[in-house]
């Protein structure tokens, strides 16, 4: 009579084990003390012996599959047996589903299905896999979303390189003259490439370590807490719903037709660096794909429709940001609209609406970057109760929607659409939903802009303070008064801090200055700490950095800056 094999028990905290590897086929001949699997769990790999002899009759678990313990696997039997229907009865299905509550409620753990595998999606999976929860992630296209794939780190690959491709060209005031300087592009595309495949590669195995089940697939809500992907169903105990969002696409007469216009993922793999772009939208998106392009000897082109450059940052720093682009070569063009886009033999002949009247431009290629928009239609969301306001998914401060055990993060919600505060909502989100009491404050969350200088900010801008009716006073630092910044060659930025003019409570930090990206997190810290004026002076700062700008900036706004002349009226 056949034998079963079964997922053996390894330990006393074991409830299921993953199939590692088949070390026998089905019609190999087992003795006694032959190794026929192997099984991995989250803390081990071990071999499984057979304590039977005769031949592998039936493989029932494949490779990669996890199982509860006890459950068959296979089984071992006499050539040409076959295995009785009722001893199969009681077989798992091998169709993936996350377990049910009450399954759940059996094995002593919650079960989470998190949907969108992009920052905030795979962050809350592994954050809900290491506080227990049975976890399945759904993604229908690569793990990692837009940031990993074809947005923040494929851009920031394309920008090291053109800013390596700068300063071996511009630096003969530096003594370093260097000559016959070539740009290999299929090499700066073939590392752009690599960054994301071991940035993705990554993922998945954080995904797998966490023991977190992928399914690869588009889902559609059919409930509040189900979804389907292709023919298979799944739900759980509760969901995060991380979907991301997508380009928008603006409705400029002829664009449609012209060939030359092209969205950012297209425009960080072009086959070539070409001679003239336009970029429609001066936000983040169009300036840092701009500044690598201009870098490489592209002449290009912004045209932005608000008043200035990066809305919603500190007017002051984006000005001089601006005037800091145009002297290196970029031309900019605020408060314009594109009226219609003609092919043309260069490319494209783009018709802009400017303040004094109307200019016709030429160029190779036109980028799309008028910002993004949330993915949030045609996932059945009309089945799960949850409320949608002007596309985006609404949530409280805990992520939670409306509906009980459901919550939402990233871009699809709309309060920040940065890569890192949907991987902030991602860990709030997943431990709320495993009981816990988090919150997301957007206030402690940074903007930031790989520009040159970069540009970084957290908290309140003037405008904003303003707006809100809030007492502050201002400490500003030029760069030019920085002597780190003066080597870096970067004197035309700026470091501006806002305190309240009470107490000197921090409020807001904003940075054009080099590692502008890297200084924000200090200011992030102090705006969440509650730290005042006094507690960044009575702080030592090494010498020389770009970090001292910010202690004598927050000197600066009490009249007492060491390295600048203070206005008169504090002291």
């Amino acid at each position: 009579m056949a034998t079963k094999l079964v997922m053996p028990k390894l330990g006393l905290t074991m409830t299921e084990g993953t199939i590692a590897e088949w070390k026998k086929n089905i019609g190999d001949t087992v003795v006694k003390g032959d190794i026929i699997f192997s099984v991995e769990t989250d803390k081990l790999t071990n071999d499984v012996e057979s304590d039977t002899e005769g031949v592998l009759i039936d493989i029932t678990i494949p490779e990669g599959k996890s199982v509860p313990c006890g459950t068959t696997v296979g089984w071992i039997g006499a050539t040409g047996e076959k295995i009785n229907v009722a001893d199969t009865a009681s077989k798992p299905s091998l169709k993936n589903s996350v377990i049910s509550e009450t399954s759940a409620a059996e094995v002593g753990e919650k079960s989470v299905l998190v949907v969108g595998g992009g920052p905030g999606g795979y962050v809350a999976a592994i954050r809900a896999a290491q506080l227990g929860a049975k976890v399945f992630l759904i993604e229908k296209d690569k793990l990692g979303g837009t940031c990993l794939n074809r947005g923040c780190m494929p851009t920031k690959a394309m920008l090291h390189t053109s800013e390596i491709y700068e300063a071996a060209s511009n630096n003969a005031d530096l003594g370093i003259l260097c000559s016959d300087i070539k740009i290999d592009w299929p090499k700066v595309q073939g590392f752009r490439a690599a960054v994301v495949d071991k940035l993705t590669a990554g993922v998945q195995m954080l995904c797998k370590a966490n023991k977190i089940k992928l399914v690869t697939g588009e889902a559609k809500f059919i409930g509040p807490k189900a979804v389907s992907v292709g023919a298979d169903t799944y739900s759980a105990d509760k969901v995060i719903i991380a979907t991301g969002s997508h380009p928008i696409i603006p409705d400029i007469p002829g664009m449609k037709e012209c060939k030359a216009v092209i969205d950012s993922t297209s425009c960080l793999e072009l086959d070539h660096i070409p001679e003239s772009l336009l970029v429609i939208g001066g936000g983040v998106i169009g300036l840092e794909l701009g500044s690598v392009y201009h870098r490489f000897g592209t002449k290009v082109t912004i045209i932005e429709k608000m008043p200035k450059l990066l809305p919603g940052t500190d007017i002051e720093l984006a000005e001089l940001l601006k005037s800091k682009l145009e002297r290196q070569g970029l031309n900019i063009y605020t408060d314009s609209t594109v009226e219609k886009i003609e092919s043309s033999v260069k490319g494209a002949q783009i018709t802009v609406k400017c303040p004094n009247g109307y200019k016709v431009f030429e160029a190779e290629n036109v980028l799309l970057a008028v910002g993004r928009a949330p993915v949030t239609k045609g996932l059945g969301f009309e089945n799960t109760g949850i409320i949608i306001e002007n596309g985006f998914i609404s949530t409280n401060e805990k992520m939670e929607t409306c509906v009980l055990g459901v919550y939402a993060i990233g871009d699809c919600t709309g309060k920040i659409m940065l890569a890192h505060a949907a991987m902030a909502m991602g860990e709030v989100s997943a431990e709320n939903a495993l009981g816990g009491n988090r919150i997301f404050n957007p206030a402690e969350s940074p903007y930031c802009a790989y520009v040159g200088p970069e540009l970084a900010g957290v908290g309140f801008t003037e405008e904003k303070a303003n707006e809100a009716g809030i007492a502050y006073k201002v400490g500003r630092f030029p760069t030019s008064g920085n002597g780190r910044s003066l080597v870096l060659g970067e004197t035309d930025g700026m470091v501006k801090v806002l305190a309240g003019e009470r107490f000197g409570e921090i409020i807001g930090v904003h940075i054009l200055a080099p590692c502008a990206t890297e200084l924000i997190q200090e200011a992030a810290l102090a705006i969440k700490l509650e730290a005042t004026l006094e507690e960044f002076t009575q702080t030592i700062y090494c010498h020389p950095t770009v970090s001292e700008a910010i202690r004598e900036c927050a000197l600066n706004a009490d009249g007492k800056a060491i390295h600048i002349p203070n206005k008169k009226g504090r002291i």
